[in-house]
């Protein structure tokens, strides 16, 4: 019998149970289906994703044929995401399945490029070894010198998902964007970068280093904006590169050392032991236990954005108010009245994503002369759910400190 790698792999039965009957292996607050089609078990994602991909592929290959290029475009967007859910629960090395999904993924998105509505460009910087560092750079339609936005994606996430080119957050506010694969991610995976050590800082280091050569991006606005498990990746990035002029840090998991491996879904430990190329429990234990920015966030030099959910499991209240406090910089926190992990189509925000909101902040604050004049400095936000906003009057005093439990 092939042994379990982890102990938490004895809860496989609660995990397939959770995905039969509420069509989502993580995040169980909310009340979407996370599936195209129902799964009875967790090994049926890929299969389901990829159905979902080839139908999206034949619709947008159909209308690009039939000159319908807007639409095509529309399908196209819509096969990436597909093709990248379809590959991503497949956490095994050199798994042929997920290579063919993978290289599927590639496929769709240079199909979507080839017809997109302003340059999209493939970007792969030198890494260790002589690996890269896969990027997606998009650029302003007249490529003009301008501020640009590094999007660090989450543990679940590739440089795929953000932005989309259909409503481009970043074009549509008069910023390049540039999506990466750090270590542990999308392509990094198929490469064994690892997500290990400071691997994650060293790679964005070098991601900035490469922007600061393209005449296009203006160099001292670099914005990074981290996602999920990319906002502990983005805030480590910040204490340790001090070249970027703003970072916001959203939809929090800022110590994944907390709960994300211990009492949240299984499926995040099994599946950061392959982002982190590690097969022993104990070894993996070990190396999680540093991931926090306790001790790195008063190194952040450039005005800072938190953005958490209320009651959001992947980081208690409690641990954003800590990682508050223990910044010295120019810094705002937003927290999201009754809201979990992530922060998608909420009510708060009259159903739109975070994502809106945090752009918004992102170019307010690169845009203006000196980016620290663009922060309400120490401002805390409680945005709730029939308000008008983070940029309402809503001010708040949390009530508890960082060694308090909130509820």
């Amino acid at each position: 019998m092939k042994s379990l790698r982890t102990k938490r792999d004895e809860q496989q039965w609660m995990l397939d149970l959770a995905l039969n009957m509420r069509g989502r292996v993580q995040n169980f607050e909310r009340d979407d289906w996370e599936t195209p089609k129902r799964a009875h078990n967790y090994r049926m994602l890929p299969k389901m994703w990829r159905q979902k991909a080839e139908h999206d592929e034949a619709l947008a290959k159909q209308a690009e044929k039939q000159g319908f290029v807007m639409t095509a475009l529309e399908h196209y967007e819509h096969a990436v995401e597909s093709y990248r859910m379809a590959q991503h629960p497949i956490y095994f090395d050199d798994n042929p399945v997920k290579i063919y999904l993978t290289q599927k993924l590639a496929e769709m998105v240079d199909r979507r490029s080839a017809i997109s509505p302003y340059p999209i460009e493939r970007v792969e910087v030198p890494f260790d070894d002589g690996k890269t560092i896969s990027c997606l750079l998009h650029l302003l339609p007249d490529r003009r010198k301008a501020p640009c936005v590094i999007y660090v994606p989450g543990m679940d996430q590739t440089k795929e998902y953000f932005p989309k080119v259909m409503n481009n957050l970043g074009i549509n506010r008069g910023m390049h964007v540039i999506s990466m694969d750090g270590p542990g991610q999308g392509n990094s995976n198929m490469q064994k970068i690892r997500a290990v050590g400071d691997n994650y800082e060293r790679a964005g280091a070098a991601v900035i280093s490469y922007l600061q050569t393209r005449e296009e991006i203006d160099s001292d606005r670099i914005g990074i904006y981290g996602v999920s498990m990319g906002s502990y990746w983005s805030l480590r990035l910040a204490s340790y590169d001090h070249r970027a002029a703003a970072i916001a840090s959203g939809v929090a998991c800022f110590n994944p050392n907390n709960t994300i491996f211990s009492v949240s879904s299984p499926r995040f430990k099994q599946m950061f032991m392959y982002m982190a190329g590690l097969d022993d429990e104990d070894e993996f234990d070990k190396m999680s236990s540093e991931m926090t920015v306790k001790g790195y966030s008063e190194k952040i030099s450039c005005p800072t954005l938190l953005a958490t959910g209320e009651f959001d499991p992947l980081c208690p209240l409690e641990d954003a108010v800590e990682v508050f406090e223990d910044l010295k910089c120019s810094k705002e926190m937003w927290v999201i009245e009754d809201q979990f992990h992530p922060l998608w189509g909420i009510p708060n925000l009259g159903k739109l994503d975070c994502h809106h909101y945090i752009m918004d902040w992102l170019q307010r604050v690169l845009f203006s002369e000196n980016p620290a004049d663009g922060v309400a400095d120490g401002r805390i936000a409680y945005v709730a759910n029939g308000g008008d906003g983070p940029f309402g009057d809503c001010e708040w005093e949390p009530p508890i400190g960082a060694d308090d439990a909130y509820f």
